[in-house]
C-alpha cells in the first residue's frame, strides 16, 4: 500500500484479508466523487498484493447512505463532470467484479442508493441484523446510475428488482435475506468476526480454484445461457487438466488428508 494518506477511507490488512471501512461515519459514509476516487486507488493496491479477500465495510451507524446528494446539484451543471463522475463510479465496481481477489460486503447499518450498488458488486454479503437495505434513489427524484437497476434484478429476480426500486422502501436485514440480497445476518456485535470467519474457510480452498468460481460465476452478467455452459466446459477442462490444485484435491481426498493447495 502507498504512503498517502485516504480522504473518506480507512484500510488495514488483516492476515489473509485486507479490510476497507468508510470514515465519514457523520454524513452516514456518503459514496460521493472523493470517496469513489479513495476506493478505486484502494482496490487498484489491493490488487497487488497478496491478500485474499477484501471486506468493505462502514462505520459508525451506516454502510452507506448512498450519494452526496447536495453535491449532485453542482455535478449536474456540468455534463463533462457528471459524466467523468458515473465513468468513475462505474470502473471502481467494475474493478470489484473483475478483480480476482473475493470482496465481502459487510453491511453494518444503512445501505442505500450508492451503498446498494456497492453492495451488488461485492461477491458477498454479510449483513448485521440492524440493517435496513434498500435503492431508494426515488425517494428524491434520482435514478440508479451505478449499476443499480442492471445488477439488482439479477441478484433477486426482476419484479422483486423493480419492487424495491419503484417503492423506495428499506427492508430489514431479515427480509433482505429471504430474498437473496444477502447471503447471512448475525447480531451487529458479530459482523466483523463473521466476516473473517467467511475469509478464514476460503484460505483452505484452492486460490486458483476460488478465482476461477468467481470468474465463473460472473458470467452470468454478460454472457447468453448458450455461451456461458460452453466457456464454463472449456474453462473447467483447461482447469482440470493443467492445474495442480484440481488433482490435488481428489488424491488429498483419496488419501484422507486436508489438500496441499497452491499458495496465493
Amino acid at each position: 500500500m502507498s504512503d498517502q494518506p485516504y480522504e473518506n477511507i480507512a484500510v488495514e490488512r488483516l492476515s489473509a484479508a485486507a479490510r476497507i471501512t468508510l470514515t465519514r461515519a457523520e454524513k452516514l459514509n456518503p459514496i460521493d466523487w472523493a470517496t469513489i476516487k479513495d476506493l478505486r486507488r484502494a482496490i487498484a493496491e489491493l490488487e497487488a498484493s497478496d491478500c485474499l479477500a477484501v471486506i468493505i465495510t462502514g462505520s459508525g451507524r451506516s454502510f452507506s447512505a448512498g450519494g452526496d446528494l447536495e453535491g449532485y446539484i453542482a455535478l449536474y451543471k456540468s455534463k463533462p463532470r457528471f459524466q467523468a463522475f458515473l465513468n468513475d463510479f462505474f470502473d471502481m465496481l467494475d474493478a470489484i467484479e473483475k478483480s480476482e481477489k473475493i470482496y465481502i460486503a459487510a453491511i453494518n447499518g444503512v445501505c442505500v442508493a450508492g451503498g446498494l450498488e456497492l453492495l451488488l458488486a461485492c461477491d458477498l454479503v454479510i449483513a448485521a441484523d440492524t440493517a435496513k437495505i434498500g435503492d431508494g434513489h426515488l425517494n428524491f427524484g434520482q435514478l440508479p446510475g451505478a449499476g443499480g437497476s442492471q445488477r439488482l434484478p439479477h441478484a433477486i429476480g426482476l419484479l422483486r428488482a423493480k419492487q424495491l426500486i419503484l417503492s423506495g422502501k428499506l427492508l430489514t436485514a431479515a427480509e433482505a435475506e429471504r430474498i437473496g440480497l444477502v447471503g447471512e445476518v448475525v447480531p451487529a456485535a458479530e459482523l466483523q468476526d463473521a466476516a473473517l470467519r467467511l475469509i478464514d474457510g476460503m484460505t483452505e480452498k484452492s486460490p486458483v480454484g476460488l478465482r476461477g468460481a468467481k470468474h465463473l460465476t460472473n458470467l452470468t452478467l454478460t454472457m447468453p445461457m448458450t455461451a456461458g455452459l460452453k466457456y464454463e466446459m472449456a474453462y473447467v477442462h483447461r482447469y482440470a487438466t493443467e492445474e495442480p490444485d484440481a488433482t490435488e484435491g481428489l488424491i488429498a481426498f483419496k488419501d484422507k488428508r486436508k489438500p496441499a493447495f497452491g499458495k496465493r
